[in-house]
């Protein structure tokens, strides 16, 4: 496995972790809620695994998100023609994060915004 890959998966089980923890979710119920152990749950948010695509889902499903933020995370889905916005820049040039971070930062940010945009257009 080539270092780029090693330090996606890591990138992937960071925001995973992180969406977890802003969740308050335990790995053991998150691992419950989408059909696996909390085992393997602990590996990939270690980023010792590669999942699945029927495991990305899974996750995706328990989170309440879209399978394609979490598809994005792990550089299978080209994200590219999004436009950055202050707070992805603003996230960019924070010298003290590391790539890994920023990454995880940003795909937590867009979340965030998904479901604001989701909740808004339920409500109007």
């Amino acid at each position: 496995m080539e270092e780029q890959d090693r330090d996606q998966l890591k990138a992937f089980g960071e925001f995973v972790r992180a969406q977890r923890q802003l969740a308050h979710i335990s790995q053991r119920n998150l691992a419950r809620s989408a059909g696996f152990s909390d085992s393997y749950l602990s590996q990939l948010e270690r980023g010792t695994y590669m999942p699945s695509a029927k495991t990305v889902h899974s996750l995706a499903e328990a989170f309440g998100m879209p399978a394609s933020l979490l598809f994005a995370q792990l550089g299978l889905h080209d994200d590219e023609d999004r436009t950055a916005t202050p707070v992805e820049d603003a996230i960019l040039a924070d010298p003290h994060l590391s790539p890994a971070q920023r990454e995880a930062l940003i795909t937590v940010y867009r979340s965030y915004v998904a479901t604001a945009r989701a909740e808004s257009a339920a409500g109007a």
